[in-house]
């Protein structure tokens, strides 16, 4: 039910959060400051925070406060807020453990060709959102969601979020997006990672978080369906992937502007 509604809705759709659990008390913040902007403008959403990161530049990276308690601060997410909750998985095993907790499972984009982790997701019953890999081309996503249609189950999302283009950098093609649209499912696009800029020497990646709006309002007229983004009271203080977070106080504005860019190519 909860694939269909956000699917069948009038408008586009909001996946967006920070980006792993941090705390109880800031995820929890950071959901409801979205909700509220969320249901003001009518806007579909769906809550993501990775419970841990495992595609991390450096070994000194933050990879998770604790994989139960963050699983846990999720699920409370859901039950108080009452909002969908998505969140990424990195193994096979780990998808029927995070099908108690969430609603949705998400394929990180390095992983999107692991036949065993898409088999699990998809045998969860749960909505998958898979990740275009940075390295392949929008048409050989139609793969991707066929290994997860193999196991019955067709609540599938594609996202897009950039394309290699040398050393550390990333392009965002828009034709990816009706490309991946005629293959019959809903296509976000990842305005956050697609404007990350991956493995600078310094062991951690950067981005132009400044972009974000020009990425999403592009998406948005190109016919994307839904918008991820990662948020953050304070990006330079977020544990993880500061570097190309949308600040908080942004987002609202945002919202209202890919709103209006909707209904006017919509109508």
């Amino acid at each position: 039910m909860i694939y269909e509604q956000l699917t069948s809705a009038s408008t586009f759709f909001l996946i967006a959060g920070p980006c792993v659990v941090e705390s109880e008390e800031i995820t929890l913040y950071i959901a409801s400051q979205i909700k509220s902007y969320c249901e003001e403008l009518s806007i579909p959403f769906i809550f993501k925070a990775s419970y841990k990161k495992a595609n991390r530049t450096s070994i000194e990276s933050f990879t998770t406060i604790g994989e139960e308690k963050a699983l846990l601060i999720l699920k409370k997410v859901k039950e108080t807020l009452n909002v969908p909750v998505i969140t990424d998985i990195h193994l096979p095993n780990e998808a029927h453990l995070a099908a108690m907790y969430v609603d949705y499972l998400q394929i990180p984009a390095f992983l999107c060709r692991q036949t065993d982790l898409l088999i699990a997701a998809g045998n969860t019953g749960l909505p998958v959102n898979i990740k275009k890999g940075q390295f392949l081309s929008p048409y050989n996503m139609k793969f991707a969601a066929k290994k997860v249609e193999h196991t019955g189950n067709k609540q599938i999302l594609l996202t897009e979020r950039g394309t290699t283009f040398g050393y550390n950098d990333l392009i965002v093609d828009m034709r990816s997006i009706p490309i991946m649209k005629s293959f019959g499912y809903p296509v976000v696009i990842d305005c956050t990672h697609s404007l990350q800029q991956p493995n600078q020497h310094s062991g951690q990646t950067g981005g132009l978080p400044e972009m974000i709006p020009i990425i999403a309002r592009a998406a948005i007229a190109a016919g994307a369906d839904g918008v991820f983004l990662e948020t953050h009271p304070e990006p330079t203080k977020a544990l993880s992937d500061g570097a190309n977070m949308l600040p908080l106080w942004q987002l609202k504005s945002l919202l209202q502007s890919l709103k209006k860019i909707y209904e006017a190519t919509h109508s």
